[in-house]
């Protein structure tokens, strides 16, 4: 057997760093600015080597792709009322906005809503701040506050915001695999975005350890294990970089695959996988019956896990561009604990990992009885 009861807990700690690394202010969010992306592709890569894995494609563990984002590197000052705010607790600004200083009087639009139309700027008010990123930079200033942070309607705004737009973006997919043993040319593929946010001005980053430190934390502890016990199929190990900027880098791979497509025999992509107290839902678990039926019938055996959550095609992850070329695909996360997601309270010391060790000897065990 190629899976052992314990294995995933004999490497909790080694996950563990892998989250805190991933999410420490050096990594900035593994976004757009002071450089945090790139280091996280830096980090993996070193990781990949270090435990012995072959570049994809023979020659780099890095796969590079360009795109527009837009940014925000500098200032990031809001005050409504005369009372400042604190960016990521109090206030985010929408993603897509370009930056602007001065002052406006607010018009109120509808019950959360205010403007200014002549200067262009939109404040709405947010029980929860949800933060994304955008591609392009739009013609006006949009800014979400939390309901909590001001006590009474928003009249009166100052602001001081700088963005940029960065067109051509550079950015890394990191790819490694395992050789197999006897059937080298079938592959197996397990795939994990390492980006975030980033962070929103120059005192505040979103950490990311949920959505998705723990997902490449996963892959790596998988990673680890077949680089020291080699399975009988060869095993693929990428993590994609700007998922969350639409994703860019597994759509730019299955555009520029580094292996072919067609030799892929089943590719699992984990995102958000640090909790698991109330088990997993499988996307694409109703295109793929049987894989799916032994998946539940091991869990179920072994009571790895409390439920296993069928789901039909989404496009919520980096597993869809492969779908739509025709892979075989499982999208797995974890349900249940902390409701942390794209805010700046997804940190490590609140990532329970709950079902962090079942779901990983759960997949080794199905990776035996499922392929071959």
């Amino acid at each position: 057997m190629l899976y052992a009861s314990g294995l995933a807990a004999q490497d909790m700690p080694y996950a563990r760093r892998v989250i805190d690394t991933l999410t420490s202010n050096i990594m900035w969010g593994r976004g757009y600015t002071n450089n945090g992306m790139t280091k996280a592709a830096t980090y993996i890569a070193g990781e990949y080597k270090a435990f012995g894995l072959l570049p994809l494609d023979g020659k780099t563990y890095k796969q590079q792709f360009s795109f527009s984002v837009n940014t925000f590197p500098g200032k990031m000052d809001i005050s409504i009322n005369g009372k400042s705010l604190t960016p990521g607790a109090d206030f985010i600004v929408l993603p897509e906005s370009v930056g602007k200083k001065g002052t406006a009087d607010l018009t109120q639009k509808d019950s959360v809503t205010f403007i200014d139309p002549l200067q262009r700027i939109v404040v709405v008010l947010k029980e929860k701040l949800t933060w994304s990123v955008a591609q392009l930079q739009d013609a006006y200033t949009g800014i979400e506050v939390s309901r909590n942070a001001i006590q009474e309607l928003p009249e009166r705004i100052s602001f001081d915001i700088d963005n940029l737009l960065a067109p051509n973006f550079r950015a890394e997919n990191i790819c490694g695999i395992v050789k197999g043993t006897k059937k080298p040319d079938s592959l197996i593929v397990i795939t994990a975005h390492y980006d975030h946010l980033g962070g929103m001005g120059e005192k505040i980053y979103f950490p990311g350890a949920n959505d998705n430190a723990s997902g490449v934390a996963f892959l790596l502890a998988l990673a680890k294990y077949y680089a020291a016990n080699p399975a009988p199929y060869s095993i693929a190990f990428i993590c994609f970089a700007a998922e969350e900027a639409g994703l860019m880098g597994s759509k730019f791979f299955t555009e520029n695959p580094l292996i072919s497509l067609d030799k892929i025999r089943f590719l699992i992509n984990v995102d958000m996988v640090g909790t698991g107290e109330a088990g997993i839902t499988v996307v694409n678990a109703t295109e793929h019956p049987r894989e799916f039926a032994v998946l539940s019938q091991i869990n179920a055996k072994k009571q790895y896990l409390p439920k296993i959550n069928s789901r039909g095609k989404a496009a919520n992850s980096d597993h869809y561009f492969f779908v739509e070329k025709g892979v075989p695909a499982f999208f797995i996360y974890t349900q249940g604990g902390i409701d942390a997601y794209h805010d700046i309270y997804d940190l490590p010391k609140t990532l329970p990992l709950t079902g962090f060790k079942h779901l990983f000897n759960l997949l080794n065990e199905w990776l035996v009885t499922a392929m071959f």
